[in-house]
């Protein structure tokens, strides 16, 4: 079967996001106009739902306190599942929802930031013969959700049985002794996950929705919200028809009666070179427990991400969760469980946690409860307060745009709104194109499965200026050129947002350090050059 052609209309109009657009647009909305629909929260939910509505024939303003995936969206494995674990815990919907969400990525809406990603699962002494069986008949069910979801075979290969010299071709750094061989499988991978939210609300932008950061909301109910600019300090009303809180871990905070139970997820960041030469990634099970692995995810910027855990977290919700040395301790030990090399904690140059927001279900009549946050089904949920607020929680990354139509399809309803049918399954993200064409560009490979069709533009930068061609970080690949086309395009307006957000030097303290005076130096010469008139 070949792989599907991208489809879709084009990009109406114009996707970049600057402050003076921003600026434009809060003004508007601060002088009384009213939208169809407000979305609180610009994670990958609250974008989806802002593409969405605005494709339907919506207005939309969409808001966050911060930055574009500022929150769990951006803390991410940086993969598009499947829904094998589902399958293996009886939720087959589940399971069955994330492999055809996976496919939609991959093959129509956003091919140049979701790629095949190999993985393998070494056969160590810690896997039994029986585990071993019950993992090989997973990935054979694993496939059969891949075919029933139509997604190809050129886009996901099938999973086989490695030898064991196979398998330490792929994974050197895999301990020799008693290893019997491995399992290979395949999933989605996305480039950066924070660059999908950045192509899911700029590509709302195209199609008119208002996509405000630093707008905090301070209050909501069925006609509005009153939010606040966190750079003026200003206080206004937003005026809308439906209101939908996709505020994450935070959207408890917002509208009464909505309990959640966040879960934590931490990685861990190490230099390639210290776990050698990966051509796959590793899903290395942990002792004691049937379905659940700590992943070895290469970056292929002289980085890998080892992750990751899932502990409950209580108490107030941080706007960044601290990474506690029990979670380091934890990962650093299944690793040295498989590994011929141990990483220490001395090796760990940058560690990242998340926070799943999970619906919190114990006390539900007909629902039972759980202990472990591993265990609470990440089926997401649509709920409707007294006056009319509709929150989407639960769910995942890989299925934020069923999220998003169910939580649209559910204010549209109770709002009587008048709107066109969900295009969101046929509709290319900003970059997007057929393999083939993404191919022929015009630019270096690791840009266009950041930047897809623009990548050319961005190249251009620099070579138009080589200062801007330049590392912003000696012995890392992002150039200053992608922090100029960050502020000019893509919404970021202060250094955490082009430095932890745009890219990812950020995970890394010492690079971020050394990439500040860089950061500073772009944002004051694009000010000057952006005045508050630019388009």
């Amino acid at each position: 079967m070949s792989l599907p052609r991208v489809t879709g209309a084009p990009v109406p109009g114009s996707p970049s996001l600057t402050a003076a657009r921003r600026h434009r647009e809060l003004a508007g909305l601060a002088d009384g106009a009213e939208v169809d629909v407000l979305v609180v929260g610009l994670g990958i939910t609250g974008a989806g739902v802002a593409l969405d509505a605005a494709s339907r024939g919506l207005t939309v303003a969409a808001i966050d306190a911060h930055d574009l995936a500022f929150g769990t969206s951006r803390w991410s494995s940086k993969l598009i599942h499947g829904g094998l674990r589902y399958l293996a815990s009886g939720q087959l919907d589940v399971a069955h929802e994330s492999a055809v969400e996976r496919g939609i990525l991959m093959e129509r809406t956003a091919p140049h930031l979701v790629a095949a990603q190999p993985f393998v699962l070494p056969l160590t002494p810690l896997v039994s013969r029986s585990q071993a069986a019950l993992a090989r008949a997973g990935l054979r069910a694993g496939d059969l959700l891949r075919a029933s979801a139509r997604t190809s075979r050129s886009t996901l290969p099938a999973p086989r049985a490695l030898s064991p010299v196979e398998t330490r071709h792929m994974a050197p750094v895999l301990r020799p002794a008693g290893l019997r061989g491995g399992l290979l499988s395949w999933d989605g991978r996305l480039s950066d996950d924070a660059r999908l939210v950045t192509a899911v609300a700029r590509t709302a932008a195209s199609y008119g929705a208002r996509i405000l950061t630093r707008t905090r909301a301070l209050s909501l109910d069925g006609g509005g919200a009153r939010v606040r600019d966190e750079l003026t300090g200003e206080e206004t009303r937003i005026r809308a028809r439906a209101v939908i809180n996709a505020a994450g871990v935070w959207a408890g905070g917002l509208v009464d009666d909505i309990r959640l139970r966040p879960s934590r997820g931490t990685h861990l960041v190490l230099r390639s070179g210290d776990l050698g030469s990966l051509t796959a990634g590793l899903h290395i099970p942990i002792p004691g427990e049937a379905n659940r692995f700590v992943l070895v995810l290469p970056q292929g910027d002289g980085r890998v991400y080892v992750g990751l855990t899932d502990e409950p977290v209580d108490g107030d919700i941080p706007d960044v969760p601290e990474v506690p040395e029990t979670d380091i301790g934890f990962l650093l030990d299944v690793l040295g469980s498989a590994l011929d090399v141990s990483p220490g904690r001395d090796d760990v140059i940058g560690a990242f946690a998340g926070l799943r927001p999970l619906l919190d279900t114990s006390g539900t009549p007909g629902v039972p409860g759980t202990s472990r946050t591993a265990d609470i089904s990440r089926k997401h949920a649509v709920l409707t307060s007294p006056d009319g607020v509709v929150t989407v929680v639960g769910g995942k990354l890989t299925t934020y745009r069923r999220m998003a139509q169910d939580a649209l399809d559910a204010a549209v309803s109770a709002r009587g709104l008048t709107a066109g049918p969900c295009r969101t399954a046929g509709l290319p993200l900003v970059g997007a194109a057929a393999p083939g064409t993404l191919a022929a560009l015009g630019a270096p490979r690791r840009l266009v499965r950041r930047y897809g069709t623009e990548a050319p533009a961005v190249h251009a930068l620099g070579l138009a200026d080589p200062a801007l061609a330049r590392p912003v970080v000696p012995g890392h690949p992002v150039t200053v050129a992608e922090l100029v086309w960050a502020v000019r395009h893509e919404g970021a307006l202060d250094e955490a947002d082009v430095l932890d957000r745009r890219t990812r030097i950020g995970v890394v303290p010492p690079d971020r350090e050394a990439a500040l005076a860089t950061a500073r130096e772009v944002l004051r010469h694009e000010d000057g050059r952006l005045t508050p008139h630019t388009p």
